[in-house]
């Protein structure tokens, strides 16, 4: 065989050696890879195709031999590890299946699976995973807040219709140590309204008139009080434990879901025109006892009203009691005096009418609240829900309260009613009442734990 000449040698050699350092640059041999391999073998095919010699492709193999593309391996899973990693490795080799040994460790160290999980992530997975992190806090938060919402309404809800009115806090004692827990300084009274076979104003002659006593209008009243009843309905007055729900007319009320449990307390009592029907979800349809006044007052009571609801009125002035005399007798009616005119009809049982002794508003006043009767300045006077607390100390052995409570001053435009349009500017106008006084004498009694409030309130 003749030798090669000089020229076809020396472009075998110099095209063998152009490649060699084609491939050196691009893929060094201290690191092997699946890209690199296949890069290296398509590189020795296109030697091949352009009939590079026999040397030449025999060093060129020599070089790219680590670098050539692994078969495929269906791995293990983890639990057949003797298939797969459970293996004796040299120095150097990995097995498709396993994972690179750490550095500096020893020859024939036991390896373990390569599983989904350790397979190599593109960024756009690993930024959606940052984001997911990110927001992990968020998601926490919001099902935390569902389940105490949701567990919350569900207790009011099954409270209310599937178990008894707890009365374990009955009993005269409770009743006496949460009215001396008071320190008012006065005696219990259970008589709420004004008999006639009393002739108290007689025995006892008032020193004060309307609202806190009935000097001057003893007349009005000797004729309201002959033709309406003075007691209270004896499936109450019988009671051994009298437990007692004031609902008010607040706006934290609504939404609230009490009506089932509102409904199990022997005396449920309402104020003023807050309606029941279309609300019975939140403050429930029993009503024992409606507190009221003539501006305050429905022209057809049954229509809120159980049939056998009493229908208590509260006189804040004498005018009060001449709209009632009016009502009774059926006389002409005199719109003067009020500053909302009430109804000129009223469609009320008179057999269910009862007249509020001002000693209660007198002793909610000069007791509870602890309002000055200074001449010259501008009367004010409890609310009637602060009154109807007060009369619940004295008469009940349980007293709960719902739908107490004002918004901020600062909100004006906030609701203050569950029904209606009334905001607190409306009240802010009002001269007449200090909620903030209020607001603090029952946080004295739900502190003394005289009262209970049924919601979560501020």
């Amino acid at each position: 065989m003749r030798p090669a000449s000089r020229e076809e040698s020396g472009g075998d050699s110099l095209q063998a050696a152009d490649l060699y350092l084609l491939l050196a640059a691009s893929t060094p041999r201290t690191a092997p890879s699946y890209r690199t391999g296949l890069r290296a073998s398509a590189l020795l095919t296109v030697c091949r195709e352009a009939g590079t010699s026999f040397h030449a492709r025999r060093a060129l193999r020599a070089h790219i031999s680590p670098l050539r593309v692994p078969p495929r391996v269906e791995c293990p899973q983890k639990s057949d590890v003797n298939n797969g990693c459970n293996i004796t490795v040299r120095s150097g080799e990995v097995h498709p299946c396993c994972e690179a040994p750490e550095s500096g460790s020893a020859a024939g160290v036991k390896l373990r699976p390569i599983t989904s999980d350790h397979r190599r992530q593109p960024p756009e997975m690993k930024e959606d995973k940052a984001w997911g992190l990110r927001l992990l806090p968020f998601l926490l938060f919001f099902i935390t807040f569902v389940t105490y919402y949701y567990s919350y309404t569900i207790l009011q809800s099954s409270a209310g219709t599937s178990k008894p009115l707890n009365k374990s806090l009955c009993g005269g004692f409770q009743a006496k140590k949460n009215w001396e827990s008071l320190n008012l300084n006065i005696s219990r009274r259970t008589k709420l309204f004004l008999k006639m076979d009393d002739f108290f104003w007689r025995e006892h002659m008032s020193k004060l008139p309307l609202p806190y006593g009935i000097k001057g209008s003893e007349m009005m009243l000797l004729k309201v009080l002959a033709v309406t009843n003075q007691h209270m309905p004896a499936n109450i007055e019988n009671l051994e434990c009298r437990t007692c729900v004031i609902v008010g007319n607040g706006f934290v009320v609504k939404n609230s879901s009490l009506g089932s449990l509102i409904n199990k307390y022997d005396v449920v009592i309402r104020l003023n025109d807050a309606p029941v029907r279309g609300y019975e979800d939140d403050v429930g349809n029993k009503t024992t006892m409606r507190f009221f006044y003539p501006e305050s007052a429905y022209y057809n009571p049954e229509i809120q009203n159980d049939p056998d609801t009493l229908m208590v009125l509260v006189p804040f002035k004498m005018q009060d009691l001449r709209w009632l005399k009016e009502i009774l007798y059926n006389e002409k009616r005199v719109r003067k005096g009020f500053w909302k005119p009430p109804p000129q009809i009223w469609l009320g049982d008179t057999s269910k009418i009862r007249v509020l002794d001002p000693h209660f508003l007198y002793q909610t006043a000069d007791k509870l609240l602890q309002i000055s009767h200074q001449k010259g300045k501008i009367p004010v006077h409890p609310t009637t829900g602060i009154l109807a607390v007060f009369v619940a100390l004295n008469y009940c052995d349980v007293v709960h309260i719902a739908g107490f409570g004002y918004p901020s001053s600062k909100k004006l435009h906030h609701p203050i009613h569950y029904y209606g349009y009334a905001t607190m500017k409306t009240m802010m106008q009002n001269s007449y009442h200090d909620v903030n006084n209020e607001a603090k004498a029952l946080k004295r009694l739900e502190d003394s734990g005289a009262i209970l409030y049924l919601h979560p309130h501020l």
